[in-house]
């Protein structure tokens, strides 16, 4: 997915990559992780898309309803938000979650899974799961749902649907990951090749956050923290997206490797200039809105949703 000019993109990605350092220059050691919360909420609002919302308790998790023009009522997404499992919410990724919504004609439930440090792996896990069973229980059919999530959330996507097949649940018909973070012990070349280009994320603070997340002692080659050493067969179609400026790259190359090897239906885009979850900068990036184009094809193909099909 190659720029055609790369002055012309330069300028909006330069102003994107200063928008999220300047969140982070304003942290230091001593910063509250409510205020860092607080913070990174603030730098992704408002949103600029239309949408309507209701908020629910799905499963005893916090969520939101997140629907475009002319959605579809029997056609979801379930979404978690990146974050390092220590930031993030519906209110940071709402503007994604609605511009996905929207492209895709589906609803978006979206949920503001439990954090760390205070509640640890495998907390989102069990949230996730949760509300998945939650919207089962509203009638929703699996062949009719995808899951989708970017980061952390994308670690998730994958976590939740390889538990859901150790119980013999019933999958969802679809997943789409953006930037997913598989591995926590982070062993990817990548952490080394683009250590330089990354202009955000270095090895040392993916570690810090994978700490954070497990515990002192936690296993960051547990299958369900690090996706990339589970076994993986039986995952529904995949369509991974990440930019090739990351140092989690290889979590998303190594992966596909991995899944196509177990028999999976892998679609892995790597974009040509851009940073970790890109597509969040859709008001910025033409690539973002490419991206997320990219992402409403694929869900429209695999959850069968016919282009002259009236919305329910």
């Amino acid at each position: 997915m190659a720029r055609t000019d790369e002055n012309i993109a330069a300028a909006p990605l330069d102003l994107v990559i200063e928008r999220i350092r300047r969140v982070y220059r304003s942290w230091s050691r001593d910063t509250p992780v409510a205020q860092m919360r607080s913070d990174w909420d603030a730098a992704f609002q408002p949103c600029t898309v239309p949408l309507s919302s209701e908020r629910v308790s799905a499963g005893g998790v916090d969520g939101e309803w997140i629907a475009g023009r002319n959605a579809h009522d029997d056609k979801a997404i379930l979404y978690f938000h990146g974050g390092g499992f220590r930031l993030g919410s519906v209110s940071s990724h709402r503007e994604l979650i609605a511009r996905i919504a929207e492209a895709s004609g589906c609803r978006v439930l979206a949920i503001n899974y439990r954090l760390a440090p205070e509640r640890r792996f495998p907390a989102p896990l069990e949230d996730a799961i949760a509300a998945y069973g939650w919207m089962l229980d509203q009638g929703l059919s699996p062949e009719n749902i995808a899951f989708a999530g970017d980061s952390a959330g994308g670690n998730l996507v994958l976590a939740a649907m390889l538990s859901l097949r150790e119980r013999c649940a019933l999958l969802p018909a679809a997943a789409v990951l953006m930037s997913p973070w598989t591995d926590l012990a982070a062993t990817g070349a990548s952490y080394v090749s683009r250590a330089n280009a990354d202009p955000i994320h270095a090895r040392p603070m993916i570690l810090a956050l994978a700490k954070n997340y497990l515990g002192e002692h936690g296993d960051p080659f547990h299958p369900l923290a690090s996706p990339l050493y589970a076994e993986l067969a039986g995952l529904p179609p995949l369509l991974i997206q990440v930019g090739d400026r990351e140092t989690v790259l290889d979590d998303s190359v190594m992966f596909a490797d991995k899944a196509r090897a177990a028999g999976i239906d892998v679609e892995l885009q790597i974009w040509d200039g851009m940073i970790h979850v890109f597509q969040m900068f859709a008001s910025e990036l033409a690539e973002a809105r490419q991206a997320i184009d990219s992402i409403a094809k694929f869900l429209k193909r695999h959850l069968q949703m016919n282009a002259d099909r009236s919305p329910q």
